[in-house]
C-alpha cells in the first residue's frame, strides 16, 4: 500500500507540474504565431531540449530497452537507426525548411503548387503519422500504470489510455505550442536525469565494466554468445533479414518527415538557430541512446527475463523491462529503494508520454485547422481566433480517435508502432519534401501522387502483414497480431513496409510529375531555392 501511495504521489506531482506549465503558457499565448510556433521565441538550447523531449518517446525509453533485453544486439539496432536519422534531418531538412515555411509542412509545399489539393494531402499524411505515433505512447501508458498499481485488469489500462487522451487534449487546447514546448523541456531534463541514475546504478553492479555487463547479459539471457551477435531476431530467415533492412531504412529516413519534428524548426527566430537546435538535439539524443544500451543489457543481466515472461509480469513486447530494472537496482521487489526507483522511473516515463502526445496532437490539429480549414475550406479568409478555435476542436477529435485505436493495439511492441509511423513519414512526406526543395520540375500532381501513393502503400502493406493477422500466439497464449487467430490475410511477409513503400513514394512523385501537363512554376522554384539556402525573404514569408 505504501508503495502505491508513493507511486500515486509522484504521478500526481508530474501531472500537476505539466498542468501548471500549461496554465502559465496560456497567459503568454496570443494569436496563431504564439499558438502554432511559440512566437518563435525559443533559443537553440531550449528548442534542442524540446526536440529531444519530442523525439525521446515512450518507445525509446520503454520499447527499445525492452527490445534489447529480449533480442540483444538486434534490439539495439533500433537505437542506431533513430540516432543516425538525425544526420538526414540536419543535412537535408532543418535549416532549409525553417527558411521556406511558416507553421506546417504544407506551407513549404504550397509555396510553388496549387494550394488546396496539396494542403489537403499534407494534412492527411500528418494526421495519419501522428495517430500511429500516438498509439505507441498510449499503449505504453496503459502498461506502465497497470504495472505500478499491481493490477492486470484490462479495464484499468483502458481507463489510463482514456486519461492520457484527455490530458493531451487539455495541453493543446489550453497551452498551445508554448505550453507544449515547456512541458517537453521539463520532460527531457527529467528523462535524462532518471535514465542517468539507473545507468550509474546498473554499471555500479558490474564495477563500471561494460564488458562484464555484456557477458552477464549473454549468460543470463539463455542465448549465450548469440545474444551479443546479429541475427537473434532478424537473422532466422531471409525474410527477417530483409525485414531488418526495411526497418533500418524507415528509421533513418523517417525522422526528416515526421510532422511533429518538422514543426519544431519553426519555433526558433532564425534558420541558424534551427541548425543549432538540431545539433543540441543530436548531442542529447546520442547520450540517451547510449543509456538505452545499458538499460537493455542491464535488464537482460539482472532480471529473470524468461521467468518474468512466463509469469506474465513482462509481456512479449518487453515494454516494462526498464521499470522492472529500476526496481531491481533499487533493492528489488518489496524494498523501499526498489519502490522509490520504480515509482520515479515510471513517473518520468509518464511525463515522457504526456509530452510527446501533446506535441503530436498539436501538430496534427494545427495542420487540420491551418491547412484544411483556413486554406482549403475558408480559402485563407479565416481569422486567427477562428483558426485557433478549429485547432482545439480538431485536437479533441484526434484525441478521441487515438483512444479508440489504442485500446485494441495494446498487444503490440510500442517500438514497432513508432517504426510504423516512421515508415509512413518516410514514404509519404520525405519524398515530397526532397523533390520540392531539389527538383525544379516537380509539380502539384507529383506532390499528390507522392504523398497519397507513399501513404496508401505503407499503410496498405501493414494491413496485409503479420502485424495485423497470421502471427499466432506467444508462449503465454496472447495473440501476437491485431485480428483474431482465425483470420489470416497476411500475404505481405514483412512487418516493416519501408523497403517497398519508400521507393514507391519517390516513384509516384516522379511519375505524377512527368505525366502532368501543368506548367512548371520555375520562378517560384527559384525564389524557394534562394530562400531555402540563404534565408533571404524568410521573414516576409512568416509575416504574410
Amino acid at each position: 500500500m505504501d508503495d502505491q501511495v508513493l507511486t500515486t504521489v509522484l504521478f500526481l506531482a508530474v501531472v500537476a507540474l505539466t498542468v501548471g506549465i500549461t496554465f502559465w503558457a496560456s497567459r503568454q499565448t496570443s494569436g496563431t504565431a504564439d499558438f502554432y510556433a511559440g512566437g518563435r521565441s525559443f533559443s537553440p538550447v531550449q528548442n534542442g531540449l524540446a526536440i529531444g523531449g519530442d523525439y525521446m518517446s515512450a518507445a525509446s525509453f520503454l520499447g527499445i530497452s525492452g527490445a534489447i533485453a529480449l533480442s540483444g544486439y538486434d534490439g539495439f539496432l533500433y537505437s542506431i537507426g533513430f540516432l543516425v536519422a538525425w544526420l538526414v534531418a540536419l543535412l537535408l531538412v532543418a535549416e532549409m525548411l525553417r527558411n521556406s515555411g511558416r507553421y506546417t509542412m504544407a506551407d513549404q509545399l504550397a509555396f510553388r503548387m496549387r494550394q488546396r489539393p496539396v494542403r489537403m494531402a499534407a494534412a492527411t499524411s500528418t494526421v495519419v503519422v501522428s495517430i500511429f505515433y500516438l498509439l505507441a505512447q498510449m499503449v505504453g501508458a496503459g502498461a506502465l500504470v497497470a504495472l505500478l498499481l499491481g493490477v492486470d485488469d484490462q479495464a484499468v489500462k483502458n481507463i489510463v489510455i482514456f486519461g492520457v487522451g484527455a490530458l493531451m487534449i487539455f495541453y493543446v487546447t489550453v497551452g498551445g505550442m508554448k505550453g507544449t514546448t515547456w512541458v517537453q523541456i521539463v520532460k527531457a531534463v527529467l528523462l535524462m536525469t532518471g535514465s542517468a541514475l539507473i545507468v550509474v546504478l546498473v554499471l555500479a553492479k558490474f564495477d563500471f565494466n561494460l564488458s562484464e555487463l555484456l557477458g552477464a547479459a549473454a549468460s543470463n539471457s539463455g542465448q549465450g554468445s548469440a545474444f551479443l551477435e546479429p541475427g537473434l531476431k532478424y537473422g532466422a530467415s531471409a525474410t527477417s533479414k530483409i525485414d531488418f533492412i526495411s526497418l533500418g531504412i524507415a528509421l533513418v529516413l523517417g525522422t526528416a518527415g515526421l510532422p511533429h519534428i518538422l514543426i519544431r524548426f519553426y519555433t526558433v527566430p532564425t534558420s541558424r538557430d534551427a541548425r543549432k537546435s538540431v545539433l543540441w538535439a543530436i548531442g542529447l539524443i546520442g547520450v540517451f541512446y547510449l543509456f538505452t544500451l545499458v538499460l537493455g543489457f542491464g535488464a537482460a543481466a539482472l532480471l529473470d527475463i524468461p521467468g518474468l515472461r512466463e509469469s506474465g509480469e513482462l509481456d512479449a513486447s518487453g515494454n516494462l523491462a526498464a521499470p522492472l530494472l529500476a526496481e531491481s537496482v533499487g533493492g528489488g521487489a518489496g524494498s523501499t529503494g526498489g519502490a522509490i526507483l520504480l515509482a520515479l522511473i515510471a513517473a518520468v516515463a509518464f511525463a515522457t508520454i504526456l509530452a510527446v502526445v501533446a506535441g503530436l496532437t498539436l501538430t496534427s490539429s494545427a495542420s487540420v485547422a491551418h491547412d484544411i480549414y483556413n486554406s482549403v475550406i475558408k480559402k485563407g479568409t479565416a481569422t486567427e481566433d477562428q483558426e485557433i478555435k478549429v485547432t482545439r476542436f480538431a485536437a479533441a477529435g484526434i484525441g478521441l480517435v487515438s483512444i479508440l485505436l489504442a485500446i485494441p493495439a495494446q498487444s503490440l511492441n510500442i517500438a514497432f508502432l513508432v517504426a510504423l509511423a516512421f515508415a509512413v513519414a518516410a514514404s509519404a512526406n520525405l519524398p515530397t519534401i526532397i523533390y520540392n526543395m531539389f527538383w525544379r520540375r516537380f509539380n502539384t500532381r507529383g506532390a499528390l501522387w507522392s504523398i497519397y501513393g507513399g501513404l496508401i502503400s505503407a499503410v496498405g502493406l501493414v494491413v496485409f502483414s503479420p502485424v495485423v493477422s497470421g502471427k499466432g500466439l506467444d508462449p503465454t497464449g496472447k495473440n501476437l497480431s491485431l485480428l483474431p487467430t482465425s483470420i489470416d490475410i497476411s500475404w505481405f511477409p514483412l512487418e516493416n513496409p519501408g523497403i517497398v513503400s519508400i521507393p514507391l513514394g519517390f516513384f509516384f512523385g516522379w511519375l505524377g510529375t512527368v505525366t502532368s501537363r501543368e506548367p512548371s512554376a520555375e520562378d517560384r522554384y527559384t525564389e524557394l531555392e534562394v530562400r531555402a539556402l540563404t534565408g533571404a525573404g524568410a521573414e516576409q514569408a512568416v509575416q504574410h
